[in-house]
C-alpha cells in the first residue's frame, strides 16, 4: 500500500526581514547625510561665517571622498563577507556622524574664543580664520562619513542579491532604497527642531548614535541564506532558483578584470550622470528655499514643504521598482531588457524639473512637487540600475561592480556640488541673468536644467555600450 505523499512545505519569509534591515540601515544612512543641510544655513552659517562656497566645498569633498572609498568599499564587502562588512560600515558612518558635534569646540579653542556668541559677533580677519578652521574641521568628519557610508549599497545590493531571485531584487531594491527617501522624510521632522531646542551639535549625536541601535539587530538577525535557520529549504530554493547559490568567502574577481567589461562602464555612466542630480535635491533644496523664499527649515513652513518632497518621493519610488516584474510577467522579456524599458520611461519624468524655477514665482509649493516628480524618478531609476548589475555579473562581483559605479557616482557628485557653490556665490555677486531670472535665482535654474536631462543622457549611453542582454560568463 503506498504511503500518502507529504504536504508541500510553506515557504518562510525571511528575506523580507532581511530586506527591512536594509531598509532601516539606508534610512540611518541619509539621516546622517541629512543633518548638515539642514542646520547649516539656519544654525552653523551664522557661527562660523560661511558662504555658499564653504558649504560648496565640504559637499564636494564629502562626495570626493565617498566615491574614492567606493571604490575599495565594494572589494572590502566582498572579502569581509555581508555580516562583518555591513557592521565595520555602519560603525565607522556612525562615529564620523557623531564627530561632526566637536568641531565647535575645535574651532573655539583654534581661535581662542570661549563661546558662541564670541564666534558669531567676531569681525576682521578673524572671520576668515573662523570660517577655515571650521570648514577644514568638518571635512575631517566629513571625509570619516564618506568612508563608512560608501560601504553601504555595496554591502546592501550583495544581500539582495544573496536572498532574492534576480525577478524581485529590483523590487526589493526599491523597498530598502525607499529608506533614502524616508531618511530624509524624517529628517526635517526631526534634525531642525533638535537644533533649535538644544543645539546643533545634539543633533549629529543622536542622529549619530541609531547607527550603532541597528548593529545590534543586523548581528542577531543576519546569516547567509544556507545557514540562517530562519530560512527553511523551500524558501532556499526559491532564492537560489536563477541556479547561482551564494559565493563562498574564498571565491575572488580579480580586480582590473572587471574594467574590461562594458558592463562595467555603462552602470559607471549612469551613475556618475545621475547620482549627482539627487544629491543636489538633498543637500541644496533647504538652501534654495532660503535663498529664494527666505523660509528656514526650524520653521513649519519649511518642515512641511521638505516633508512633502520626500513623502511623494517615498511613496513613488516603490513603484518604480515594480515596473520591470510587471514588464517580466506581460512580455516575457528577460530582466535586462525590462529594467531598461523602465529606466527609460524614469528619465523622461525628470524633465518637469525644467519647471520648477518659473512656477517659483507663483508660490514655492510648485517648485517642491516638481522636483519631487524628479526625486521619485531617481529613486525608481536608482532602484533598477543597481538591479542590472544582479543581471549582468555573478554574485561574487556584485559588491564591486556596486563600488565602482558608485565611485563614479560620487565623481559625477562632487563635480555637482562643487560647481554649484560657486555658481551662487558667482550668480550672487555679479548678479547673472538667465532666462529672465537674476542673480542665485538664476544660477540655479542652471542647475535644475542640468538635473532635468541628465536620466536621458545616461539612459542613451548605456544603451550604446550594452544594447542587449549580456550577462557576464568568464569570472
Amino acid at each position: 500500500m503506498s504511503q500518502p505523499s507529504q504536504p508541500a512545505q510553506k515557504m518562510t519569509n525571511y528575506r523580507w526581514a532581511i530586506c527591512i534591515l536594509l531598509f532601516f540601515a539606508t534610512t540611518i544612512n541619509y539621516l546622517d547625510r541629512q543633518v548638515l543641510s539642514l542646520t547649516w544655513d539656519e544654525f552653523i552659517k551664522p557661527e562660523f561665517h560661511w558662504n555658499d562656497d564653504h558649504y560648496g566645498n565640504i559637499t564636494a569633498v564629502f562626495s570626493f571622498v565617498y566615491a574614492f572609498s567606493m571604490l575599495f568599499a565594494g572589494r572590502f564587502i566582498d572579502w569581509m563577507g555581508s555580516r562583518k562588512g555591513y557592521l565595520w560600515a555602519i560603525g565607522f558612518w556612525s562615529v564620523g556622524a557623531c564627530m561632526h558635534a566637536v568641531c565647535g569646540v575645535i574651532t573655539k579653542n583654534y581661535v581662542g574664543m570661549g563661546s558662541k556668541l564670541e564666534l558669531i559677533q567676531a569681525t576682521g580677519d578673524v572671520v576668515v580664520v573662523i570660517a577655515t578652521v571650521s570648514m577644514w574641521a568638518f571635512i575631517v568628519a566629513r571625509c570619516v562619513l564618506a568612508i563608512g557610508e560608501a560601504g553601504n549599497f555595496p554591502a546592501a545590493i550583495k544581500v539582495t542579491a544573496e536572498y532574492f531571485p534576480k525577478r524581485d531584487r529590483a523590487f526589493a531594491t526599491s523597498i530598502f532604497n525607499a529608506g533614502a527617501s524616508v531618511g530624509a522624510l524624517f529628517a526635517p521632522l526631526s534634525i531642525p527642531l533638535l537644533a533649535k531646542a538644544w543645539g546643533w551639535e545634539l543633533s549629529f549625536v543622536i542622529i549619530g548614535a541609531l547607527g550603532f541601535i541597528w548593529m545590534g539587530f543586523w548581528v542577531f538577525m543576519y546569516d547567509s541564506p544556507s545557514k540562517n535557520k530562519h530560512v527553511n529549504k523551500a524558501e532556499l530554493e526559491y532564492i537560489e532558483q536563477d541556479g547561482q547559490p551564494a559565493p563562498q568567502a574564498d571565491e575572488k574577481v580579480p580586480f582590473t578584470k572587471l574594467f574590461k567589461y562594458r558592463q562595467t562602464w555603462a552602470f559607471a555612466v549612469g551613475k556618475f550622470m545621475t547620482d549627482g542630480v539627487w544629491w543636489f535635491f538633498l543637500f541644496w533644496t533647504p538652501s534654495y528655499l532660503n535663498a529664494q523664499f527666505n523660509i528656514k527649515m526650524s520653521e513649519g513652513l519649511g518642515i512641511a514643504l521638505i516633508f512633502t518632497l520626500y513623502a511623494i518621493t517615498t511613496v513613488l519610488s516603490i513603484f518604480g521598482g515594480k515596473l520591470p516584474t510587471l514588464i517580466i510577467n506581460k512580455t516575457g522579456q528577460d530582466p535586462y531588457s525590462a529594467r531598461m524599458k523602465a529606466m527609460l520611461i524614469f528619465a523622461f519624468f525628470p524633465l518637469v524639473v525644467l519647471f520648477a524655477q518659473p512656477t517659483g514665482t507663483i508660490s514655492p509649493w510648485f517648485p517642491i512637487l516638481l522636483i519631487s516628480i524628479g526625486c521619485s524618478a531617481h529613486q525608481s531609476w536608482s532602484a533598477n540600475i543597481f538591479s542590472t548589475v544582479g543581471d549582468m555579473f555573478p554574485k561574487k562581483a556584485i559588491a564591486s561592480i556596486t563600488g565602482i559605479g558608485g565611485m563614479a557616482g560620487g565623481i559625477g557628485s562632487m563635480l555637482m556640488q562643487k560647481g554649484a557653490g560657486k555658481m551662487f556665490v558667482h550668480a550672487d555677486e555679479t548678479q547673472m541673468a538667465f532666462l529672465g531670472f537674476v542673480g542665485k535665482p538664476a544660477g540655479y535654474f542652471v542647475i535644475f536644467c542640468i538635473c532635468a536631462v541628465a536620466y536621458l543622457v545616461g539612459w542613451s549611453i548605456m544603451k550604446t555600450l550594452v544594447p542587449k542582454y549580456s550577462p557576464i560568463t568568464d569570472l
